[in-house]
């Protein structure tokens, strides 16, 4: 099994760096580009950058300031927000990604994923889950469908994605650990990679994570001290998880 990933996460809206708790109650905690600076050359294994207000307020991902982030990183760059077409990925993998997230636009289009994944192959194709009480939210987190969690992400996979970004709304932004049991019930039921999102508040409860999924997502405990990204790496290997070596990202 490959070695775990530790990804930094930049809620993006409005060309800022947010951050909140279940989604709402968001606050500005600094500029993408310096951020992300900081995380390429403090250890961070990828990045990823979601848009958090392209899809509610029905606009284009900042392909700009995706441009001036991917500028700054020598790591894989995934972004997400506002992806409703092949061409809408297109835009985003020109700008300088590697790959483009999904969520509310495959859900009413799931045919979406297949279409992008034979574009740019399937590696290049994350749908994220925005999940809470069994079932997956749309909107950023503010529209609950009734698509059962579990099936959806056995559904993105066949149909085409590389990997599922799969975040507790309950535990997002709480710092109390991730959901295990939400984690470990898609990962079994999947054979692509699941990153963990939603929790982190500790190595721990990083470790925890990366014990049951093959990558974790940190924001707010990194964009609070952004150099103290290699120092959390370390304390996570004391916890006795095997991360990449930095040099293999390089």
């Amino acid at each position: 099994m490959p070695l775990a990933r530790l990804i930094p996460c930049l809620d993006v809206a409005h060309g800022r760096v947010v951050k909140g708790v279940s989604f709402v109650g968001l606050r500005d905690v600094g500029d993408p580009v310096e951020l992300a600076t900081f995380y390429s050359a403090g250890g961070a294994d990828e990045l990823v950058f979601l848009d958090i207000a392209a899809t509610p307020n029905d606009t284009a991902t900042l392909t700009s300031v995706v441009a001036q982030v991917a500028d700054v990183l020598d790591i894989p760059f995934t972004v997400g927000g506002g992806v409703r077409s092949v061409d809408d990925a297109t835009r985003i993998i020109e700008s300088g990604a590697d790959r483009v997230s999904l969520n509310s636009a495959a859900l009413a289009d799931p045919s979406l994923i297949t279409a992008i994944a034979n574009r740019f192959g399937s590696q290049a194709v994350v749908v994220a889950i925005d999940a809470g009480d069994g079932v997956v939210h749309t909107h950023g987190g503010r529209v609950a469908t009734t698509t059962p969690t579990v099936p959806w992400a056995v559904e993105a996979a066949n149909r085409g994605a590389g990997e599922i970004l799969l975040t507790s709304i309950r535990q997002d932004g709480r710092r109390t650990g991730f959901d295990l049991e939400l984690t470990v019930a898609v990962r079994s039921a999947i054979s692509i990679p699941v990153i963990a999102s939603g929790g982190a508040g500790s190595a721990q409860h990083v470790a925890d994570a990366l014990r049951v999924a093959d990558a974790a997502l940190v924001a707010s405990i990194v964009h609070e001290n952004p150099a103290g990204l290699a120092g959390l790496r370390r304390e996570i290997e004391r916890c006795g998880v095997r991360l990449r070596p930095i040099k293999e990202n390089r």
